[in-house]
């Protein structure tokens, strides 16, 4: 679902056309650092909700062993690494008008999220899916826009580009109440359930 396309980074969203952003791996060839693969990224966008993209960058599911090429070459079983592995996320969230549009269908989005976002949206609860929390410590980063973090006892944060997060495990939900989209950064480190 992620694929590459040709062209320029950050492709105009006024044109209806999805974000992209330039992936560059490194390697080791005969102990040379090495530029392994240089590539468009083209942002996966929701058929189920308008404005909501998702690209994913990188994953290594488990502790990546430099001793071998790092290669990420299929879509994952889940974008949520196990402990000691790693994901990285661009994630574009639309305003919450989208959600409250009455052409909006709540089933069929949960459904597209189970595809494109397995085992993490296997964590979104039942009675507010946007609301979640996984065994993962997260560096999330207002790349552009403003969006508002809501914790638990409905504890809210308004947070504004440049603004980072760090979520330890801890249930929460993003929430775009302005008017125009709003793109994050997240980086998932994968760690040990608690006891």
């Amino acid at each position: 679902m992620n694929g590459s396309v040709s062209g320029k980074t950050g492709l105009s969203k006024s044109r209806k056309e999805h974000s992209a952003y330039r992936r560059i791996v490194t390697g080791n060839i005969s102990a040379k650092s090495v530029v392994q693969s240089d590539e468009q990224l083209l942002a996966y966008a929701f058929k189920t909700v308008r404005g909501y993209e998702h690209t994913l960058v990188w994953v290594n599911p488990a502790t990546p062993d430099l001793g071998k090429e790092q290669r990420f070459d299929s879509y994952p079983d889940s974008v949520v690494p196990g402990p000691g592995g790693t994901s990285l996320h661009f994630v574009t969230f639309p305003p919450g008008a989208v959600f409250a549009d009455p052409s909006f269908d709540g089933e069929a989005a949960q459904e597209e999220a189970l595809i494109r976002l397995p085992g993490l949206a296997d964590h979104f609860e039942n009675e507010d899916p946007a609301m979640h929390k996984t065994n993962t410590v997260d560096y999330s980063v207002v790349y552009d826009g403003e969006i508002w973090l809501e914790l638990d006892d409905a504890e809210t944060l308004h947070l504004k580009r440049g603004d980072v997060v760090v979520q330890n495990g801890t249930r929460h939900a993003w929430r775009n109440k302005g008017t125009k989209p709003v793109t994050m950064l997240f980086f998932l480190s994968g760690a040990r359930e608690r006891q």
